[in-house]
């Protein structure tokens, strides 16, 4: 069992988010907290996957095509730090 902590922006984030994005988030953290990172990376809707540039050794998985959870690992402790969900960004 992993143990799921959330930024206090992470609550912000979620009261401006639409209801299925909040379902699935909650869908997102009960995954993360029975299967940790390998549950989130056999589930191929989440396209789990890790980070570049700013948010190096950060994750990143798909709420759907614009909504994302960021979060960092700590597999020696069996901790997930959720950072943000928020909408992607797309630059052009």
């Amino acid at each position: 069992m992993w143990s799921l902590f959330e930024d206090k922006l992470v609550k912000k984030q979620l009261k401006k988010a639409p209801k299925e994005i909040v379902a699935k988030y909650e869908f997102w953290k009960n995954v993360a907290s029975h299967d940790g990172p390998k549950g989130l990376r056999r589930l191929s809707g989440f396209k789990d996957h890790s980070l570049k540039g700013g948010w190096k050794g950060a994750r990143s998985s798909y709420l759907n095509k614009q909504w994302r959870v960021i979060y960092y690992v700590m597999a020696q402790k069996l901790e997930i730090i959720i950072l943000e969900v928020n909408p992607h960004e797309y630059r052009k």
